[in-house]
């Protein structure tokens, strides 16, 4: 299955949009909502990727849910490695 940029754009909004809204306390004690449910959420357009590339951006997505500053340009290279090049 060949993913889109459209795709990998709506991973990186629904990374951003976790990051803004994470807080630890509530991902330690809330039993609704967490860390891991948060990356799967980030991670539902692209759900086709292969699992190699999956766990990849699986890693780089917590990290950058947790810690948006130190690891956005980890997880913008990786989407660029992934995506198709643009169309002309």
């Amino acid at each position: 299955m060949t993913i889109s940029q459209e795709q990998f754009d709506d991973l990186l909004s629904r990374s951003a949009l976790a990051a803004l809204f994470y807080y630890p306390e509530i991902a330690v004690d809330d039993d609704g909502r967490n860390l891991q449910k948060d990356i799967a959420y980030c991670l539902e357009p692209v759900a086709g990727i292969g699992d190699e590339d999956a766990d990849r951006l699986r890693v780089v997505i917590g990290r950058v849910i947790t810690n948006p500053t130190a690891h956005r340009s980890e997880l913008l290279a990786l989407v660029i490695e992934l995506a198709p090049p643009p169309a002309e």
